[in-house]
Formats: C-alpha cells, sequence, structure tokens
C-alpha cells in the first residue's frame, strides 16, 4: 500500500475551551493553518478505532444491524470499535470481533485507514480484513448500550442491499467493504 501523504500540522495559538465526554474530547481553539490563516475551529479529539471485514471459509460476510442513538435508526455496519488506552488497533479488533460478532480469526490483513469525518476529527479507523473465522460457544460480554444482530449473507446480497438503498450503512462499513471487494476481486 501506498503511503498516506505526510502531515502538515496547524498551530494551536490559544486552547479556548474543552468539553470531556466517554470517549473523545471536543476543543476549541485558535489555529494558524499551513497557509497563514488564524481562526477558531472546533476539533474532536479520538483516541482512534478499528473495523473489521469478518469472511468465513463459504465466502458469507458477517455484518450487524445497530442500533445508534445519533441518529435514532438502526444500520448495518462491520464489527468496529474505540482503541482502549495504550492498545494497538489489532488488538482492539480481535476483542470487538468477538464481543460483538461472536467469532475469532486467525488471519488478519491490514486494508488500510480511513478518517470518517476530517472536517472536524482527528479520528482514524484501522481496517483488516478478518478470514479463517471461528465462531466461539460463548460470546463475551460487549458494551452494555450495544443493541445489535449478527448478520450473515453472501457478498452479492450485501452488494444488493447497498444498492437498494432500503438499508443504512455507516461511511467506514462502505469504505471497508470497498477496499476487501479490490483485495478479492469480488
Amino acid at each position: 500500500m501506498t503511503p498516506l501523504a505526510p502531515q502538515e500540522p496547524s498551530k494551536v495559538l490559544q486552547s479556548i475551551s474543552c468539553l470531556e465526554a466517554p470517549k473523545f474530547r471536543f476543543e476549541l481553539n485558535q489555529f494558524q493553518l499551513p497557509i497563514g490563516l488564524k481562526g477558531n475551529f472546533g476539533l474532536i479529539k479520538h483516541p482512534g478505532a478499528s473495523l473489521a471485514v469478518p469472511i468465513t471459509s463459504d465466502g458469507e460476510v458477517i455484518i450487524l444491524r445497530q442500533y445508534r442513538f445519533a441518529i435514532a435508526r438502526r444500520i448495518l455496519e462491520f464489527p468496529a470499535g474505540t482503541l482502549e488506552p495504550g492498545e494497538d488497533p489489532l488488538t482492539t479488533m480481535k476483542r470487538e470481533l468477538a464481543e460483538e460478532a461472536g467469532y475469532t480469526s486467525s488471519n488478519w490483513t491490514p486494508i488500510g485507514e480511513m478518517f470518517p469525518c476530517p472536517g472536524y476529527s482527528d479520528e482514524v479507523i484501522h481496517l483488516f480484513l478478518a478470514t479463517e473465522l471461528h465462531e466461539m460457544t460463548e460470546r463475551p460480554e460487549g458494551d452494555e448500550d450495544e443493541d445489535l444482530e449478527v448478520l450473515i449473507m453472501m457478498p452479492e446480497e450485501l452488494d444488493s442491499l447497498i444498492a437498494s438503498g432500503n438499508e443504512a450503512l455507516d461511511g467506514k462499513s462502505i469504505t471497508a467493504w470497498f477496499r476487501v471487494k479490490q483485495k478479492l476481486g469480488i
């Protein structure tokens, strides 16, 4: 994979305010951008996340239908989760695949990173393809606010759902699915 373009950090001139939440921090700062412009900008500081596209040995895709309070609806998403302090992306993903889908994987392939909301957040999502799956006899307990259903379907079924517009998907799942389809030639 070709490396991403190098960072060009803006200079923080003044921290104006900050609000801490369980998984992120909102900051309002005065920045000087690389082009010289000075201004006040809001920024969500996020620890990062991981996402996996799990594919069984039969070529089936495991995806979740999960309730999201911010949009007040259920959407299709691949298993994903926020990095804990000091945790590497693959460790996060192994935990989340077990908790959310009830599977482990013996083969993890990194498929890049994506930036879901670069206009106001520094979040980076590390994307993986998970194969050589093993269904767990007992699923570990996940987050108490998770309300999800595990779905198993063939790739063409997922493509049909996406094309129909009858199921909502988030951007990270669409990005990861696109990359997996390219990698596997499906």
